[in-house]
């Protein structure tokens, strides 16, 4: 049993589908001629039996993880700030410099979204020239009519960090080092679990940490679940935990040769 909080959920089942997705995402970045793109993410979707009420605070929930799948020494983050009301994009980047909060390349004010990232090709390129995006808590709300299906598609959704705070860089920190669950009301819950970069054991970690978290926030919690699959963005998704209508749980076996 890989969790007390998930009977069932067995670690070797976990091992076989992560090896199985690594190998897969090799071979496709082996074949690829796009050589700028050499980290690809993986996710793990929660099928539910009952489709949960829509939460009152549709915000994201942070949940931690033992292996980071970020790096601020090398990811390309960009900030969405306000920039109304005395608060300017300008003096949101004057105080990141000042605070030297690493892995920011990029401050966003809501007005430039508004003007120079309207069209549809300027959200594509925005979706596509950074690894993170994170968000003024105050303004995500707004944000996902401004930013556009590219980052639905790619599940880059604006993480919301607190920004009334003095220290700005604790609050990113804290931001990149766990991942989300965006809690839409429907009864299919996908989270960033791991990246192809990582190693087995630590894909399998995290996929167990993201679990138990996720546990916390789902209604009925285990008994709810139906099935976890693990996928990168492109692959199939491969089974890790299903359990049948008899309520008994059933292991698919995956060939990892």
């Amino acid at each position: 049993m890989a969790s007390s909080k998930a009977p069932g959920l067995q670690r070797e089942q976990i091992d076989k589908a992560v090896s199985a997705l690594l190998k897969y995402v090799g071979a496709q970045k082996s074949d690829s001629k796009d050589l700028l793109e050499d980290e690809e993410y993986l996710y793990l979707n929660f099928a539910l039996k009952k489709t949960p009420q829509p939460p009152k605070n549709p915000s994201p929930v942070r949940l931690p993880l033992p292996h980071p799948i970020y790096d601020s020494r090398n990811a390309e983050v960009c900030l969405f700030v306000k920039d109304h009301k005395g608060e300017g994009h300008k003096a949101a980047k004057l105080r990141v410099k000042q605070q030297k909060v690493a892995g920011v390349a990029k401050v966003i004010g809501v007005s430039k979204l508004k003007g120079k990232y309207e069209p549809f090709e300027a959200k594509r390129q925005l979706c596509n020239s950074y690894d993170l995006f994170i968000a003024d808590d105050r303004i995500v709300p707004s944000l996902p009519k401004l930013i556009g299906k590219s980052f639905f598609k790619k599940k880059k959704l604006p993480i919301p960090v607190n920004l009334q705070t003095k220290d700005w860089s604790s609050q990113i920190q804290k931001a990149l080092s766990g991942t989300y669950l965006h809690r839409n009301g429907g009864n299919c819950l996908s989270v960033r679990v791991a990246k192809n970069t990582m190693s087995q054991a630590d894909c399998t970690e995290n996929i167990i940490s993201v679990v138990e978290g996720a546990m916390e926030h789902v209604a009925k919690k285990w008994s709810n679940v139906q099935a976890l699959h693990l996928k990168s963005v492109n692959s199939v998704a491969l089974p890790v935990y299903q359990t049948l209508p008899a309520e008994q749980n059933t292991r698919i076996v995956i060939d990892s040769k």
